[in-house]
């Protein structure tokens, strides 16, 4: 396998100062000095996990997936020009600002643009949160996961796995009234950390570009911490309090300011033997709750 975890993700937003207050004060992420007009955000001893640029739209802009060496990133590179993916190259400047050793860009068949990098940089300072969050969930798992939407399923899953190096979680349909008979699919993929999924696709629109981030945090009580506080101030919350079935992962999420969602959790299962999972089918999402109400 190629892909370790999920780096960071890359964000373009039309308003820093939503996205400031955002961060700091309801997630509780450690703002830090980044490029000129960008946010950058820690969440642990990574130099950041989050980037925010200021842009003409709110959007995602980006996935940074994390291959471990050198070696098995430029194997990964080859793989993907061999199939025809078009690769751009990063400048070295750019690499620096990602505090990587070296990275390339690309997108998967249905266009989500992701980078590839490899370089395991730390900041040598410690996180710390402005709200007293005392951490997040993250090393060798990566800052949590994507999930992306596709309107090329079975051509998007098969590029993660069979050039990524990403292998099959679980996968369901999901129906809503008035869809489509069979359902909408989703497919869900582990990198070679111990987190249930770094990547997952799904036959939804998404207008912002990425149906939703996860970020793990400790306890409930982190959990429940954020909700109050993304409820006092008047954060769209797209989910109530609910646990996955299929990853274990109890959670809410609520609308983060460029449009696509912030899945919010604690106690996400983790796997450190691939070979002895069976990928499964799951027929009900959610063990309890997420009651989704989309907004607009």
């Amino acid at each position: 396998m190629s892909v370790r975890s999920l780096a960071y993700i890359l964000v373009e937003s039309t308003d820093l100062d939503a996205w400031r207050r955002f961060g700091c004060d309801i997630m509780g992420l450690q703002l830090v000095d980044g490029p000129a007009e960008t946010l950058s955000f820690r969440m642990d001893d990574r130099p950041f996990r989050i980037r925010v640029r200021q842009g003409e739209r709110d959007r995602f802009a980006g996935a940074g997936l994390e291959i471990p060496s050198r070696e098995a990133f430029e194997a990964t590179v080859e793989a993907l020009r061999k199939a025809g993916v078009s690769i751009e190259q990063g400048a070295a400047e750019q690499a620096a600002e990602r505090h990587v050793e070296a990275y390339v860009s690309c997108a998967d068949p249905a266009g989500n643009p992701l980078e590839l990098c490899w370089g395991n940089t730390v900041a040598g300072t410690p996180f710390v949160s402005p709200i007293g969050v005392p951490g997040f969930v993250t090393g060798e798992m990566g800052m949590g996961h994507v999930v992306l939407p596709t309107n090329r399923y079975d051509e998007t899953r098969a590029f993660y796995k069979d050039l990524l190096g990403f292998g099959d979680s679980d996968s369901m349909r999901v129906h809503f009234p008035g869809g489509p008979p069979a359902g909408l699919g989703m497919s869900f993929m582990h990198a070679t950390g111990p987190r249930h999924h770094t990547v997952a696709v799904g036959e939804f629109p998404a207008p912002s570009g990425l149906i939703h981030t996860m970020v793990e945090v400790p306890s409930i009580d982190d959990v429940g911490l954020a909700l109050d506080r993304a409820l006092a101030a008047g954060v769209h919350i797209s989910s109530t309090l609910g646990r996955h079935t299929n990853d274990k992962m109890l959670s809410f999420y609520m609308r983060s300011p460029s449009g696509f969602d912030i899945e919010y959790g604690c106690g996400g299962a983790q796997y450190h033997d691939w070979s002895v999972v069976t990928p499964t089918i799951t027929i009900k999402e959610d063990l309890w709750g997420h009651k989704w109400d989309f907004g607009q």
